[in-house]
């Protein structure tokens, strides 16, 4: 199965609602296709000692990681404010870990209107661990580990 862009966006609002954010007040909702079709969704939840926070994207990734899916097609993200939502940093790292090729990110607003982005496009010159022909592969240590 793959699910509608609607549909995708659909449930990052609906998890969303489930934000932990006592201390920004700034609740994001994720939800994510793999490749096989399963989907998975998040919410950011925020901690007094802010280092354990941890974002939505994150919560839907690992979600899926820890039911054994590795691949992911799609993720869309979305919070309450009139922009669109854009992953940090360290998302965008988590991504390209468990992105396929034709990754895309889907950067939603409230008001429907929404964003595709590919992985070049949100972390170019991204750090990789690569094989000596230049492809990226999951059993290669990061180049710091070699």
């Amino acid at each position: 199965m793959s699910y509608h862009m609607d549909e995708l966006i659909e449930a990052a609002r609906q998890a969303r609602e489930q934000a932990h954010a006592p201390y920004s007040g700034f609740r994001v909702g994720a939800a994510l296709e793999t490749e096989d079709g399963h989907l998975f969704s998040g919410c950011n939840v925020e901690n007094v000692s802010f280092g354990a926070t941890c974002c939505a994207e994150r919560v839907a990734i690992f979600k899926a990681v820890s039911e054994g899916q590795r691949r992911i097609r799609q993720l869309a993200v979305i919070c309450g404010s009139d922009d669109y939502c854009m992953p940090c940093g360290i998302c965008r790292q988590v991504m390209l870990e468990f992105a396929t090729p034709d990754f895309m990110l889907v950067a939603a607003r409230p008001d429907g209107q929404y964003l595709r982005l590919t992985m070049e496009q949100l972390l170019p010159h991204a750090f990789t661990h690569l094989s000596p022909d230049g492809v990226r592969t999951e059993k290669d240590p990061p180049p710091c580990h070699r």
